[in-house]
């Protein structure tokens, strides 16, 4: 199983001072924990893009190109590329840019989109929100399959068999489906043959296993074999537990309270906090034992190709971020190799 990292680069307040970082700075720190990540040995670090205050990157591919400048093995992606309100085929050249820079380690994660502002910014309407996305979805695939595309248009102007480059280094350029919690997601991309990320970032991880379900099924039933699998997680590696469970509560809390003050969600108390932790749990907080423990419990369930997490939920101090990716590459993904290891021999 792969292990990654990703993040939207947020420029939050820390609620412990007050102070925000500013955009220039964080996405200064933010190259240093991918440099940090691929030292480590991790597989993957994905950048998301969203387009409000709280976030410092609007524009993924443009981070992560710099970031393949700085590293030498970690595939970077998109986490994710709102592609219900871009150019699928500028997407699809900015991608295929980044994995020519990074000597074809890119991929793209692309997603409906967990907020509305791109929408308006780009001149989109919201009514068309899914079909913006399957339509978006089906050009990106024709353009990563082949070099002239003809397409009939709909939401953008057609193509009449106009070449698109530059073309990737890579033979076909990754192409991930982010799904949150909607089944028909996740058809889609067992329908398309295409990887699926699947977010959980609340309630029990069993309950997400129907997704999973759906999602290879689907595959299956179109030809498609067994297409990977990814959860994607928040969470947090201390060298303590409870350090570590202490560390995290302040950001999520504040980043989730503002995001469900605009969505009428109750703030986020410390006690429904404390049974998140728990093996059963959604979040992967604790030592390098307890997210080692929690990764291959939910491997019992999912049994995924992909694991990434997010460690900067809100405003999280550079230097504990950079610790908890040290654990993370350095602990926690040479116990989760080596038991996965260990029941492969065991089956």
């Amino acid at each position: 199983m792969e292990l990654g990292i990703y993040t939207f680069a947020e420029v939050t307040p820390d609620p412990r001072t007050g102070r925000a970082v500013s955009p220039a700075r964080r996405l200064r720190d933010l190259l240093e924990e991918v440099e940090l990540a691929d030292e480590v040995g991790l597989d993957v670090y994905g950048v998301g893009e969203h387009h409000r205050p709280e976030f410092a990157v609007s524009a993924p591919a443009v981070v992560l190109a710099a970031a393949a400048e700085r590293t030498s093995r970690i595939r970077l992606t998109s986490a994710v590329t709102v592609l219900s309100s871009d150019d699928p085929v500028r997407v699809f050249q900015d991608f295929a840019t980044l994995d020519l820079l990074s000597g074809g380690r890119a991929e793209i994660m692309a997603g409906r989109g967990s907020f509305i502002e791109s929408f308006p910014l780009f001149g989109y309407a919201l009514d068309d929100y899914n079909e913006l996305f399957t339509e978006n979805l089906e050009l990106l695939l024709a353009l990563r399959d082949a070099e002239h595309v003809n397409w009939p248009g709909g939401h953008r102007a057609p193509l009449t068999g106009q070449g698109v480059y530059p073309r990737p280094l890579q033979e076909l350029l990754p192409i991930w489906v982010a799904v949150g919690g909607t089944p028909e997601s996740a058809v889609r991309a067992g329908t398309l043959g295409l990887p699926m990320a699947l977010a959980i970032i609340g309630g029990l991880p069993e309950r997400f296993a129907p997704f999973a379900e759906l999602h290879r099924r689907a595959a299956a039933d179109a030809g498609h074999g067994r297409p990977p699998l990814s959860i994607n997680s928040h969470g947090f590696v201390a060298d303590d537990a409870r350090d570590a469970a202490d560390e995290f509560f302040p950001p999520l809390k504040s980043m989730m309270d503002k995001i469900g003050r605009e969505r009428g969600w109750a703030p986020l108390a410390r006690g429904d906090y404390d049974a998140m932790l728990d093996v059963r749990g959604a979040l992967v907080v604790g030592s390098p034992q307890d997210v080692a423990e929690k990764i291959l419990f939910q491997h019992d369930i999912f049994e995924h190709d992909r694991f990434m997490i997010q460690f900067t939920v809100g405003a999280m101090p550079h230097d504990k971020i950079m610790r908890s990716i040290e654990l993370f590459g350095t602990e926690v993904a040479p116990l989760v190799h080596a038991e996965l290891a260990r029941r492969a021999v065991a089956a």
